[in-house]
């Protein structure tokens, strides 16, 4: 006989929700409070990216809200049950080196797997650290970006006016924020800072005290939309794309770097999920949908 330690049982459901409940002997008990953790934060995120745009914040908070009260629930419960168990007979499996074994297993093999995928493949957050998508995106932007963009068998493919995320050509270990202006093939041409596609100039005019850009049914607001002397043609080659910044006089695109690998172009951005400047955190652009 010995006693469970209500303390390290509460301690180690703090490291690994439903690691206290299997110390405590309770493996059907462990096994419900990690799915119901993993299953509401992960599958939060996931299911999130496959709702209309608006839906995506509310059910990544309602997600990771319910994920969080369940892992408080286990350390709580670890805690509880484990002072019910002063008689207590350990069973076969419970030592210290299974503990290490699933603790190893989980921490550092399964959750890192699982997250890995869903970063690559499903939904992952990007901090905006420069004005040069301004006014689109403002420095100190968190943004979801759907990552089931631009890759065999995924159902969106690259569009002339999208808000993407691609390796930085010149930098391979950095990501870029740009907005997509020229599709393979196209003919790309700055003229004193006025930008043509194919000869079509895109439609420049203001809108609600904004200067809009506008392409088919797509329409954005830029920065600086003429840059006096500045001229450029691009013929954009096959399997490349020509992107440019919202903010034209303050941004590091195609027009300094070229055009960049479609192969690079990794997500598209949906949406602002919480912002934060120099005078603290900007509520009104929080859930900000992106086209």
């Amino acid at each position: 006989m010995s006693r469970r330690i209500p303390w390290l049982a509460a301690l180690m459901s703090l490291v690994l929700p439903g690691f206290g409940q299997l110390y405590n002997g309770q493996v059907n008990r462990a096994i419900w409070v990690f799915l119901t953790f993993a299953g509401f934060l992960l599958p939060g995120a996931i299911l999130a990216v496959y709702l209309p745009t608006s839906l995506m914040l509310p059910v990544f908070l309602i997600g990771h809200a319910v994920g969080l009260i369940t892992w408080i629930f286990a350390i709580v419960d670890a805690y509880v049950q484990a002072r019910k168990r002063n008689e207590y007979t350990p069973k076969v499996w419970q030592s210290t080196g299974v503990y290490a074994l699933i603790l190893v297993m989980f921490c550092f093999v399964v959750l890192p797997l699982v997250i890995n995928y869903v970063r690559q493949h499903q939904v992952q957050s990007f901090f905006i650290p420069t004005n040069s998508m301004n006014p689109t995106l403002q420095k100190g932007d968190f943004i979801f970006t759907d990552m089931r963009y631009n890759c065999p068998n995924c159902s969106n493919s690259v569009q002339r006016g999208d808000v993407v995320i691609f390796v930085y050509p010149n930098d391979r270990t950095k990501y870029f924020v740009k907005r997509i202006i020229g599709l393979p093939g196209d003919t790309v041409d700055i003229k004193n800072g006025h930008v043509s596609v194919n000869s079509e100039r895109l439609l420049v005019k203001p809108y609600q005290d904004a200067t809009v850009e506008q392409n088919a049914d797509k329409r954005w607001n830029i920065t600086d939309t003429a840059i006096k002397g500045e001229n450029l043609t691009v013929e954009v080659g096959h399997g490349e794309v020509f992107v440019l910044g919202d903010n034209r006089g303050f941004s590091n695109d195609s027009r300094k770097f070229g055009t960049v690998p479609l192969v690079d172009v990794v997500g598209k951005v949906r949406q602002i999920w919480y912002s934060k400047n120099d005078e603290g955190s900007q509520w009104s652009r929080v859930g900000t949908v992106l086209q």
